[in-house]
């Protein structure tokens, strides 16, 4: 997997005769990118064919980053530097987080931190490197640049979350065209594909996040009418379900290795029962037994019922009975689930529909949306009106939050609200930004703080003071306060403490820029070392098959030339490797061309030259 590397902001990137416009699904346990041609939306495959990327990074001790499934061969063996399902920190505080099968840095305040053996990461780093990695696909797939991306969040992901996901876009030398909740891309999927009318239910379980949104698709107006979710429920925790089963059937798992060993067997075998009915699980000494459909369903039953207290009280929050409902849209892989397709259509009276593939819908959409941004679809007309998944408000007096944007207000979306003093001759105001829905700051998400100073002196309740809180498309939001009579003004652009600073981000891109050449030097080096290993275990095959080919003295010629092989393999010197493979080869050559030419008398044995047309 190719190392990350990233341009400075502004910085010239190297020619390319084409640049492209991209969707990309950013999920909990897989991740893709897709981009329209000619049309037709392309979901880009990597070189052994598969759409689809592991979100996983493994990193080493030598400052090598693996992504995908390379990394995630060594869950197990590595877990504590592998890191999957890192989208569930996105955005996160270490306070936020109470269990984790890494080993978290200890401190409050700020983004979680990941301890690894290569330093301390942060789940926007390693989200970076599976963005680096996809761009990394489109532009070695299509042999041009990647000039923008609209890139799927959660619909529930609130501030915090998505301000992370822009920074790991932009870590990763990624243009966001526009953050775009995943059922609405799910919608834009399906309404290109059907052009649809009426309310439609976009039902979204992937590996980590839950969403559902209630969309009116009118005349190519895609409108969220209403959302909720749970950003920390999926196909993982259906995972953890059944190793629960198992442990409580005697399984045992001590070390983090033993626990990721069963987690992935608990996804096998869950994934199996797709089809199945029952399968064997064989995880000796670790645990070992059967697991019938009936017995995974009792165990996600409650995972599943989660989702459908969501689904109805988006209804509510709407003012949509179930009968309204037109169709209900699967998005997700955990949706490939055949209880939750057969729950989901018990809630809403009708089948739901997966004709599209849930792993791609969300990319699909995606793509759609990127090129509609960049004008090359011709469906100009469409509009997406998305919508606010949390409210939006300030802190006034008493610990009391007041909602100035309320929750599923569409976006872009700016409101304003006048408030006042407290106290006589007050000249400055403390502005406390906060999410959620809950009366009371301390149940809520705080965003930002800021200060409006040089207020005349006036009685408590003269001021008037305008907050206004304006939301671009993105879902991000900047927050000003003017006081009317004297103009003065103060502003912030919400970058929660969760996210990274600007100093931050200097730093990562010029720490990434500086260790460009290294990172270079080291990828050679273990193309080197994978070549050598594969010409050592050719020859020793080849030895080991053909030893009556061997001339006087040629064994031993080839056993020194391996044995230097191996030594400077071992070096770690790229030029003494590549030199020690030539020599190998040289000293080989006699014996493989004798090789060849016996195997074409074999096959020629018995046969006439007119036998071959």
């Amino acid at each position: 997997m190719a190392l990350l590397q990233i341009s400075e902001p502004g910085q010239t990137p190297a020619p390319h005769t084409r640049r492209f416009v991209a969707g990309i699904d950013l999920g909990t346990t897989n991740s893709l990118i897709a981009t329209v041609r000619d049309g037709e939306v392309l979901v880009l495959p990597d070189a052994a064919g598969e759409v689809l990327l592991p979100s996983v990074v493994r990193f080493h001790a030598d400052g090598r980053v693996t992504v995908g499934r390379m990394a995630q061969d060594a869950e197990v063996t590595d877990p504590l530097n592998t890191i999957a399902s890192v989208k569930r920190l996105m955005g996160r505080g270490r306070e936020d987080v109470e269990e984790s099968p890494y080993q978290l840095a200890p401190g409050t305040g700020g983004m979680v931190r990941i301890e690894t053996i290569a330093g301390d990461k942060t789940p926007v780093e390693v989200s970076a490197h599976i963005l680096g990695a996809l761009k990394a696909r489109l532009e070695e797939t299509l042999g041009g640049a990647l000039s923008g991306a609209v890139i799927t969040v959660p619909a529930y992901f609130d501030e915090a979350q998505r301000q992370a996901t822009k920074d790991a876009a932009r870590l990763a030398g990624i243009e966001v065209l526009r953050l775009l909740n995943e059922p609405t891309a799910a919608a834009v999927a399906y309404g290109l594909d059907r052009n649809p009318e009426g309310l439609y239910c976009v039902y979204d379980l992937g590996g980590g996040t839950f969403d559902v949104s209630l969309l009116r698709l009118s005349q190519g107006v895609f409108e969220v009418l209403a959302t909720g979710g749970d950003a920390a429920l999926g196909g993982d925790d259906m995972d953890a379900a059944v190793v629960a089963l198992w442990t409580a059937r005697g399984a045992q798992a001590g070390t983090p290795e033993e626990q990721r060993r069963l987690v992935r067997l608990a996804r096998s075998a869950r994934e199996r029962l797709t089809t199945a009915t029952e399968t064997e699980v064989d995880a000796a000494p670790l645990y070992s037994g059967r697991l019938t459909r009936a017995d995974l369903d009792a165990a996600i039953d409650p995972l599943i019922e989660r989702t459908l207290v969501a689904c109805r009280r988006v209804l509510k929050d709407a003012g949509v009975p179930i009968a309204d409902i037109g169709a209900v849209v699967l998005v997700g892989g955990a949706t490939r689930t055949p209880r939750v397709r057969e729950r989901v259509g018990t809630l809403f009276r009708k089948a739901p529909l997966h004709d599209i593939d849930p792993d791609r819908v969300v990319a699909v959409g995606a793509a759609r949306q990127a090129d509609l941004l960049a004008g090359n679809d011709g469906a100009a007309d469409m509009l997406l009106l998305d919508v606010i998944p949390l409210s939006l408000g300030i802190e006034i007096m008493g610990g009391l939050s007041e909602k100035i944007i309320p929750r599923n207000s569409p976006i872009p979306a700016s409101r304003a609200q006048e408030f006042t003093t407290y106290k006589d001759g007050q000249q400055a105001l403390a502005i406390h930004v906060v999410q959620g829905e809950r009366d009371l700051v301390a149940d809520c998400r705080s965003l930002a703080r800021f200060e409006l100073r040089g207020i005349p002196p006036m009685v408590a309740g003269a001021a008037r003071i305008r907050v206004t809180f304006q939301v671009d498309a993105d879902g991000l939001l900047n927050v000003s306060a003017r006081e009317t009579t004297s103009g003065v003004e103060s502003a912030v652009a919400v970058r929660p403490s969760f996210g990274l600073s600007d100093a931050e981000i200097e730093r990562m891109l010029k720490e990434s820029i500086a260790s460009a050449e290294s990172d270079a030097a080291l990828r050679s080096l273990r193309e080197q070392q994978v070549e050598a290993d594969r010409m050592m275990e050719a020859v020793d095959a080849a030895l080991a098959a053909d030893p009556d080919l061997l001339a006087d003295g040629e064994r031993e010629v080839i056993a020194a030339h391996l044995a230097a092989l191996k030594t400077a393999r071992d070096g770690g010197d790229g030029q003494r490797i590549r030199e020690a493979i030539a020599a190998l080869d040289r000293a080989s050559a006699d014996f493989a061309a004798r090789r060849m030419d016996a195997g074409l008398a074999r096959a020629m044995k018995g046969r006439s030259i007119t036998e071959f047309p």
